[in-house]
Order: C-alpha cells, then structure tokens, then sequence
C-alpha cells in the first residue's frame, strides 16, 4: 500500500523531524502524493490526503492552516534554510490549534526526494496489487474447471477478496453463499430483497445494498430477457485490483449459468411432450415419461391455468422453484396443472407467476385430467375476461355472471353496434327506450311508467324501432337477439 505519514517521517536518509505532538493528526494516513506550492490558498490544486511542502510562511497563517486543514491535507512540511532559518513558532502554533501535522525538512533534503519516495511507495504497491490480481484470476479461472465449476469459482472469489459473495437465483430465491455462514439471515434477506426488482426488470443491470454483514455489489447474470440469477459480493473497500477481479468473476459465473441452458431447453421440450400427450388423451403415456424427471401429475381434481405475454421464459424458469404442480410451455402459451384437492387456502402459482411476470391468463373450473381438453377451453374463455385489475380471472367466476356476461368481448360489442346501428343514427333516444322496455318482460304498461309515457306513445316507438330495423318484435327470439346487442352496447 502508499506509505503511511509515519513510514515518511520514519525513512533515515530524508531526515525529516516532526515538530508537531505526537497526537496531531493521525500518523497511519495514507500519503498518495506530496505537492510543492508557494500560493497563498494551494487547497484547489491539492487532493485529500497529500502532503504540502513550503518554504515560507504565508501571511495570515491561521487562516491558510485552517483551510489546509478543511481540505484534509494530511501533512504540511517545512523547508528550512531557503527564505529563513528553522520553522516560525506561529505556524507551529497554527498547525497544533487546526490539527493539522507539521514537520521541518532540512536544507539538504530536496522535496523532490520525498516526493521520489511516496511515488515509488504508489507504484510498488499498484504493481504488487496488479500482480495479486493476476494471481487470484488465474486461482479463479482454475477453480472454473472442476466438477461444479460455479461453485468453486464463488468460494476461491470470496477466499481472494477476503469478503463474502452470495448468488441469488432467477427464482429470487438464495442458491449459495461463500464462505458458509458468513452471512446472517437478516442481512439473506436483505440481499435477496434487493435483488427482486434487478430480476423483475429482465434487463442486465447493477444495485447495491447495506446489510448487517457491509456493503454488498449486485450484478445480474445472463441475458436481458432471461437473467440467470443475481451476483451479491461484498463491496466494502474493494481497491481497483480487485473490482477487476470481480468483473471476471461477473462473466465466469454467467457463462457457468448458461452452460446449463441445453439442460434446460431439454427439459422444457420434455415438458411439452407430456402436456400434448395429456390433451392426446394418452395420460399412462404421459405419467410415464414424467415420472422419473419431472416428478408425478398433480392429483384430480385439477385447474388449468393458461398465461400468456412477454416473459413466458423468465416465468418458466421461477416455476421450476416456485410449483408444485406440472407446467410447460406450448407455443406463444404457459399452461399450468395445478391440484385443487389440497389445503383450500393454499396460493396458485398462477396468479403469483402473472404478478411477477406482468402476464394475463385465465384459471378453469376444477376437472378430471381426462377432461383437460375442456378444461384448457375454459381457462382460454376465462383469459379472454383478464384485466389489469384482475390478471387471471377463474371460469367459476365467468359462469356465475352468465351467458350474458360472455357479450362483453370486443367482437360481440362491433357485431351489436352494426346492427342497432340504425337505431342510433334516427333517434338514439331509442336504445335507451327499448332497453327498458325489454328490462320490463316486454309489458307496455310497466316499461311506459317507468319511462314516463304513455303506453299507446311507447307501442308507436317500438313500432317505430321495428321499421328502422326491419324485424318483428313481437317473438321472444327478436326479443332476446335485440336485448343481448344492447347489453353488448351498455
């Protein structure tokens, strides 16, 4: 590391002498650099931590202390002989009162020579750093080459860094930490808090987070569009060197992640042949194949869920942690068998999935799975009524409100419109007349007190309505098409 402002007073050949006492300043800082200036405030032209070197002393000393002082200049040498003898006592007196550490530099020790030895401290330590940089890549990189590589690499990381790391899965659940319990659980959760919204966004992107075990860095891994996970290291005073260590740890640990991908890719083919084997109706064929990778079928009764949007892969990926029933991806779909003969209370992931993923769908009503083919038409019937509010919406709750509900679709309200179009463009007092006539069973007398006229003047609208229209209303099936084109319309 630099050499502190002890190991620069310390070094025999420059023979410096401390005049200040001994607790002025703290003699363990470190020197990056050592200026000369003569100007009467040097403070824009210094960095925190440098030393200054003067000859003279400026005109109003306790104001020029005071501002070396504010500005964390570490030290501030005098060199004697040049403009007078020994170091004025006011200055000494300054630099005590401001704290601020004041040496003498004799005659016969150029500036230079201070300036020579911290710059060799800086760069013999910036070459020890580059070269244990080498060293802890070349540790890492061997690490990637056993059995679990990612795992190696994450624990010879945290041994080289001498600071714990952790990965985070793309299920946002904890996978590993390095070394074993070096993190508390309050500061697991903390982590893992700060990682949902890096997984939540699908894009690579960077965070940091304060635990009660320090500083933590996160990076995601993988892709925009299917992050593999979250990468916390432990950031708290990382020097240069090793956050470049760290960077290629970030691209390992990504690559080990995505040599898992044929794995995965495999295994959602195969869940894709079960679930098309399901709706084959061939279910011996398909616990068959299940079985021994994927696990057993849910137990009947069950409901199918239907997702669909942008992030189906990312969404898949959670599942894998997240279900405990079966669930695959078929085209441009996620479809989801979940068990509804378990605990009532207990939460579908669908709709969690949906959440997260800002997905729609639809559940069905429970089913045998010899019935998924209409099970899987009910969920599709239930996603076409997701909204914002309501994501996933059950078929339970679609068949409760009625076939008339089912006329609130886009294609039904364009089919309504044209036909009562006629009525609208003559007099759209109309459709409002009609509807509270048909809300009345068709009776003259109730539909003309509730709309406040008198009965021979509403039989004339309707009369009137049926010219517009070209139809007799006189049937209950006119009736009934005219009531669901304005209930389409309302």
């Amino acid at each position: 590391m630099p050499a502190t402002l002890a190991q620069l007073l310390a070094r025999p050949e420059l023979d410096l002498t401390l005049l200040t006492a001994p607790g002025v300043g703290d003699p363990e800082t470190l020197v990056p650099w050592a200026h000369s200036s003569e100007l009467p405030d040097p403070t824009p032209f210094l960095s925190p931590g440098q030393v200054l070197l003067i000859t003279k002393a400026p005109d109003e000393i306790d104001d020029y202390v005071a501002r070396l002082a504010e500005h964390g200049v570490a030290a501030l040498g005098f060199g004697t002989e040049v403009v007078r003898a020994g170091t004025p006592d006011a200055l000494l007196e300054a630099c005590t009162r401001h704290g601020l550490p004041l040496f003498e530099v004799p005659y016969r020790t150029p500036f230079i020579a201070i300036a020579r030895f911290i710059a060799d401290r800086v760069a013999a330590d910036a070459y020890a750093r580059s070269t244990w940089a080498l060293r802890a890549s070349r540790a890492i990189s061997l690490a990637a080459l056993r059995p679990d590589p990612l795992a190696a690499v994450l624990t010879e990381l945290a041994r080289q860094i001498e600071r714990p790391v952790a990965l985070i899965g793309a299920d946002g659940a904890l996978d590993r930490v390095s070394p074993s319990g070096a993190v508390s659980a309050a500061s697991r959760e903390a982590l893992v808090a700060a990682a949902d919204p890096l997984l939540r966004s699908r894009r690579r992107a960077a965070g940091s987070v304060v635990t009660e075990a320090g500083a933590f860095a996160l990076q995601t891994l993988g892709a925009a569009g299917r992050l593999r996970g979250v990468l916390a290291i432990g950031s708290e005073g990382l020097d240069p060197a090793a956050q470049q260590v760290v960077t290629g740890v970030v691209a390992l640990a990504g690559l080990a992640l995505e040599q898992s991908r044929a794995t995965d890719a495999a295994r959602a083919r195969l869940r894709t042949s079960v679930w098309r084997a399901l709706i084959a109706g061939e279910r011996a064929l398909a616990e068959s194949v299940a079985e021994p990778v994927l696990g057993p079928l849910p137990e009947a009764p069950v409901r199918v869920t239907v997702l669909a949007g942008t992030a189906l892969t990312a969404a898949a990926d959670w599942l894998e942690s997240h279900s405990d029933g079966f669930f695959a991806r078929d085209g441009q779909e996620l479809v989801l068998v979940e068990s509804d003969a378990g605990d009532p209370s207990a939460t579908a992931t669908g709709p969690a999935a949906a959440s997260r993923f800002d997905l729609r769908g639809g559940t069905s009503a429970p089913s045998a799975l010899a019935d998924l083919p209409t099970a899987l038409a009910q969920a599709e019937v239930a996603r076409q009524r997701a909204t914002p509010k309501a994501p996933v919406p059950s078929f339970d709750d679609v068949a409760a409100a009625g076939m008339l509900a089912l006329l609130q679709t886009p294609d039904a309200r364009a089919v309504a419109q044209t036909a009562l179009a006629p009525l609208t463009t003559a007099d759209p007092a109309l459709t409002d007349l009609l509807r509270t006539w048909l809300d009345s069973d068709g009776v003259y007398d109730i539909a003309a007190r509730r709309l406040g006229i008198h009965r021979h003047t509403l039989r004339a609208r309707v009369a009137e309505a049926e010219r517009l229209l070209g139809r007799d209303l006189s049937g209950f099936a006119a009736r009934a098409d005219l009531y669901a084109a304005l209930r389409a319309t309302a």
